[in-house]
């Protein structure tokens, strides 16, 4: 069989290493050898002795979830073998969080992680319950943490010089020592004109790096 298809471009080859990898710009591989964690429906193919297993968030997880709207829709996978992951073709990158940190991130962005990670969603401090996808996932452990994000996303790096303001529609996450509050960029004079349509941003502060797509969420994703 020959083609285009069929270069090292597209072609899996063995594993180099346990764990988590970036397999392409569209999918994440992860050699399993006991157990990791994924969203739900995001395996696309495997191999090996692997089971997948829904796993229940627990009664307040269900009902914050419920209520705010966010949650991870999570199965761990057991065993030996190999899995690849993604999402709605979206591309995929690893973050490495390490003793100590912290990384806040929107629950829709995940699509797999390391066992040795704990998260818990919590409401993004100053934004209140107004405004849909402010409740985030915040992961600590050691462990490596995969992503999704529509597009190439940017990083942006925060002093204590200069805040950054971002669409709560185009954040994906940020790092652990930055503040949060909401900022309202339009006077109620200007809204009843018609307004820009930007109206409310999440302001950051401090120091640290914040990850943003290159698109505001659309009505299937909220």
């Amino acid at each position: 069989m020959k083609g285009d298809l069929f270069s090292s471009d597209h072609m899996v080859g063995p594993a180099s290493a346990p764990g988590m990898s970036v397999q392409n710009e569209k999918s994440i591989r992860y050699v399993v050898n006991g157990e990791m964690l994924a969203r739900q429906g995001a395996m696309v193919a495997y191999r090996g002795d692997l089971q997948f297993e829904r796993k229940g968030q627990g009664v307040g997880g269900m009902l914050k979830r419920v209520v705010t709207g966010e949650g991870l829709p999570l199965m761990a996978v057991r065993g030996q073998g190999e899995a690849w992951f993604a999402h709605q073709a979206q591309n995929c990158f690893i973050v490495e969080i390490e003793p100590g940190d912290e990384f806040t991130v929107d629950g829709r962005n995940v699509l797999c992680f390391d066992a040795t990670l704990s998260y818990r969603i919590q409401t993004v401090k100053g934004a209140g319950i107004t405004g849909g996808g402010l409740f985030n996932s915040v992961f600590s452990g050691h462990g490596r943490l995969g992503l999704t994000c529509a597009g190439s996303p940017l990083v942006i790096p925060v002093t204590p010089q200069q805040p950054l303001y971002v669409d709560t529609d185009a954040v994906v996450g940020w790092t652990a020592r930055l503040h949060t509050s909401l900022h309202r960029s339009q006077t109620f004079g200007s809204m009843l004109r018609g307004g820009s349509g930007e109206v409310v941003q999440l302001k950051l502060e401090g120091e640290g790096y914040v990850v943003v797509r290159p698109s505001e969420l659309s009505s299937q994703e909220r």
